[in-house]
């Protein structure tokens, strides 16, 4: 079938906006249209294999390090590719949306890399979605340079100073849909990830560096099969040589953590390393088991990377990573620097013990936040490596984990205390307002929140819930104060469509798997209908 036969069966179901014909080109739809004809009704399928999986898991199931791969985890000759140009030092990473002026920000900001998120850091309305496009392609461009309307200029450096791009697309949960393949709405991360390789592949090629992205979210080593198809696929429809793409995997689901191997082996000729997606990682382990009383977490800021079951999760992802040449790249550093100077260096004391931490851990970089958290980071790794980009030759051979290790939450288990509760209700409700809005990274009480924070905490308040340590009317009294103190700051805020997102996806017995695809269908697509 041609590109321009498939072009017509992609309908753009959105109002035209601003620039909006520079991304969405016939070619480049005909070209997402080819990757949801290959590959949709296999994400589909896999999908329903994480809900099955889901099921067997709460039904007592053992998780375990699968036996069928065990030749694979044996093999000790395979490696993943080496390090691609721009890839190769990676210890400060920066993280957020790609709107203008935090990627101005972030390229300027001094990290080895900027990870441009269209997952957890962007509420995915369509302007935003191709507004961060257009973002990227300037930013490449070296066109991205304005003014505010207050005279603040934005302006980017020296090239060979600027962060390396990899960008995040949707995870395979979520659809667009403002994009319908043969009537259907086609899968958010074909889109985000067709979109910025058709426009933008090449053009990274020519300056010197490549296509690289963050895989978020994957489940198993089949998910990473697909996105490795897909590579190949793309790669071959644009001339590109195989191998040119690199993905760095994001293990922040609990059944990844035991496929970390697989994973590495099924992308290894695309592979950029593995990281320790800490947020969503809780996330995910008490959406597995939050029915358990043995799994029952007790406040957020209470379960620190110190905990047994977290240390045995990002050490075995160290040693794993080295073994097969990859990267290891530490986890979020949440913080917001504060204006005031003692807390300020209490903030930078954290984010200077945890780096230090994982530098010492064998990680070859991390993540952070905010540009002022760049300095820090490097400093804790800088301390570490020297003069060397990474540290791959540190094999960790001393790290033994078990599926035990693994799972031994009981270790720090417990109920949460009152302000536990509260803080976690408040940060729900304000997120999902700004979410709503369409602002998808938030700073709240010192914490920059996006998706994956504000997953935890409405999980949490589910888990409490269903296990009784928390009784519903102090939850929804609670739930009331905030959304009236919300209200009173922000007047023009949708706080009502806030609370009751919030207790659609956690005041339920069966808990919904993401807030967001609920958020984005009923919320999200049904404003923009209106408007448009």
């Amino acid at each position: 079938m041609s590109t321009t036969t498939l072009a017509r069966t992609l309908r753009v179901l959105a109002a035209p906006g601003d620039r909006h014909d520079e991304i969405l080109t016939p070619a480049a739809l005909g070209f997402v249209s080819r990757l949801a004809a290959e590959f949709g009704e296999r994400r589909d399928g896999l999908l329903k294999e994480r809900r099955r999986q889901a099921i067997r898991l709460a039904a007592g199931s053992p998780l375990d390090f699968p036996m069928v791969t065990s030749a694979v985890r044996a093999d000790p000759a395979w490696r993943v590719a080496p390090p691609a140009p721009g890839l190769t030092d990676r210890r400060v990473e920066i993280t957020g949306p790609p709107q203008r002026r935090i990627a101005v920000n972030a390229l300027n900001s001094g990290a080895n890399v900027w990870m441009a998120d269209f997952e957890d850091a962007t509420s995915p309305t369509w302007e935003n979605v191709i507004g961060g496009q257009l973002t990227l392609l300037d930013a490449i461009e070296r066109r991205i340079d304005f003014t505010t309307e207050e005279g603040k200029e934005y302006r980017l450096g020296e090239r060979g100073r600027l962060a390396t791009i990899v960008v995040r697309p949707r995870g395979w949960h979520l659809d667009e849909e403002h994009l319908a393949y043969d009537g259907r709405p086609v899968p958010a991360a074909l889109v985000d990830f067709g979109l910025y390789f058709f426009h933008c592949a090449q053009r990274q090629i020519n300056a010197g560096y490549g296509p690289y992205f963050y895989l978020p979210k994957l489940e198993n080593r089949y998910e990473a099969r697909l996105w490795n198809d897909i590579f190949v696929l793309a790669q071959d429809l644009l001339g590109i040589p195989r191998g040119t793409i690199r993905a760095t995997v994001l293990i922040e689901t609990i059944t990844a953590a035991f496929e970390m191997e697989e994973i590495l082996h099924e992308l290894r000729e695309h592979s950029a390393g593995l990281n320790a997606g800490r947020w969503d990682y809780l996330f995910s382990l008490i959406k597995t088991f939050g029915h358990r009383t043995d799994f029952l977490l007790p406040d957020r800021a209470k379960v620190t990377m110190t905990a047994p079951f977290m240390r045995a999760y990002t050490e075995l992802l160290v040693r794993i990573c080295h073994k097969r040449g990859a990267h290891a790249i530490g986890g979020m550093a949440a913080q917001v620097p504060a204006k005031d100077p003692a807390a300020n260096e209490a903030v930078l004391a954290t984010v200077r013990l945890d780096k230090e931490r994982e530098a010492e851990d064998g990680f070859d970089g991390s993540w952070v936040a905010h540009p002022g958290l760049v300095p820090v980071c490097r400093e804790a790794f800088d301390d570490v490596l020297g003069e060397r980009p990474h540290q791959l030759d540190r094999r960790r051979d001393d790290v033994e984990v078990t599926p035990a290790d693994l799972l031994s939450v009981r270790r720090i288990s417990g109920p949460p205390t009152p302000e536990g509760v509260r803080a976690n209700i408040a940060v729900a409700l304000r997120y999902f307002d700004a979410w709503l809005r369409g602002q998808g990274a938030v700073a709240i009480d010192g914490l920059m929140e996006d998706a994956a924070t504000a997953e935890i905490v409405r999980v949490q308040i589910w888990q409490w819930l269903r296990l009784r340590v928390v009784d519903r009317e102090t939850v929804l009294r609670i739930l009331d104060d905030e959304a009236v103190a919300l209200a009173a700051v922000r007047p023009w805020a949708p706080v009502d469509e806030a609370r009751e997102l919030f207790e659609r996806t956690a005041f339920v017995g069966e808990l919904p798997l993401f807030f967001t695809p609920d958020g984005y269908s009923r919320h999200l697509v049904q404003r923009a209908e209106a408007q448009g």
